[in-house]
């Protein structure tokens, strides 16, 4: 008998933005997150007490909540040793344990306390990133880790609360995970069978499946 893995929200983190200094100028930002007791609401669009800055870049619809595996912390201690590392320093809301980039299709669906959320997209670092590290080569450091989180789109709304197991409700047929979607933007470019795949999913944001399409155009001339 194959015994399961606990998935389970271990943190809870959330924050609205602030405005901070970088490279002397002011930048507004939400990637501040702080652990928080108790039950919140998990909306459409976001934690009730969090919000994203920049929603250009960050936030709408399928990306309204962003989980980072717990597991990551121990690569991240090892490599930055000099950091304090709290959960919320990726900017995460979710602090996830027993899911990964690999584990997680795009397209699954997960019930979360009272919520229900489907899996999207990897999160892909920005300078926000360096921002909260105080250091430009965590972007490169991040995106060659593939440690990247993954982002949730909400289906259902309801509490949450850090301690709510995480429940697989449905496993996408697809079988794409999230780690191969950033292996194809930043690793892979040339995998045709899997771009080809890639831009049929319908969880997946039209800006990815766009950015697919104009791959394998390139790709097939």
């Amino acid at each position: 008998m194959v015994a399961q893995i606990l998935m389970k929200l271990i943190s809870l983190n959330v924050g609205l933005p602030r405005i901070v200094e970088w490279n002397g100028n002011p930048v507004a930002t939400g990637i501040f997150k702080d652990p928080v007791p108790g039950s919140v609401r998990l909306r459409t669009l976001n934690l009730d007490g969090d919000r994203q800055a920049d929603l250009s870049v960050h936030g709408g619809v399928s990306k309204a909540v962003y989980a980072y595996p717990a597991e990551h912390y121990e690569f991240w201690k090892k490599e930055l040793p000099a950091m304090k590392l709290p959960y919320g320093m990726f900017g995460e809301n979710f602090t996830t344990e027993g899911l990964s980039e690999d584990s997680v299709n795009v397209g699954d669906r997960f019930r979360i306390g009272k919520a229900e959320v489907m899996a999207t997209e990897p999160r892909l670092p920005c300078y926000k990133l360096a921002i909260k590290f105080g250091r430009a080569d965590i972007i490169r450091k991040f995106l060659q880790s593939r440690r990247t989180g993954f982002y949730f789109a909400v289906l259902e709304e309801g509490a949450v609360r850090a301690g709510d197991e995480i429940e697989l409700i449905s496993r996408d047929a697809n079988n794409i995970a999230i780690a191969d979607i950033t292996r194809l933007y930043a690793f892979e470019r040339d995998d045709l069978e899997t771009l080809r795949r890639a831009v049929t999913l319908e969880a997946l944001s039209e800006s990815w499946r766009g950015y697919f399409a104009h791959q394998i155009q390139k790709l097939t001339g």
